[in-house]
């Protein structure tokens, strides 16, 4: 249930050697929790991908988002974190890449995309 008491994702993640660390997964009670809470014990600091975890109920999503927050766990969407990823459209190598994702998923955030590239003709220079 917790995959921070796994020995093999301890060592990875020690040997990646990040002071931070963003947690993603399926029921957020028990996949993002555990491992959130006891990363932020061992001094990481913690993001979480709120909209892509999920749980048996809307109230026991957000009773475990509440826990990490509380413990100090800073919860994300995923279009953001993809967004803070790509940092600045000036970098044309993951451009590309980041525009489809958010265009095949970023709601309507990828339809602005869309719409603006066909209404103005964008392209990359």
């Amino acid at each position: 249930m917790n995959t921070w008491e796994d020995a093999a994702v301890i060592a990875e993640v020690n040997r990646i050697g990040k002071p931070r660390i963003v947690l993603a997964g399926l029921w957020t009670s028990v996949c993002i929790v555990g491992p959130a809470l006891s990363a932020l014990d061992q001094g990481f600091e913690v993001y979480f991908i709120a909209d892509a975890c999920g749980d048996i109920s809307a109230e026991a999503h957000e009773r475990a988002v509440e826990r990490m927050v509380q413990a100090g766990a800073r919860p994300m969407t995923a279009l953001q974190y993809l967004l803070e990823l790509q940092r600045d459209w000036a970098r044309t190598g993951t451009y590309e890449m980041t525009t489809g994702i958010a265009k095949r998923l970023g709601g309507g955030y990828g339809l602005g995309i869309t719409y603006a590239k066909t209404m103005f003709n964008a392209h990359e220079g």
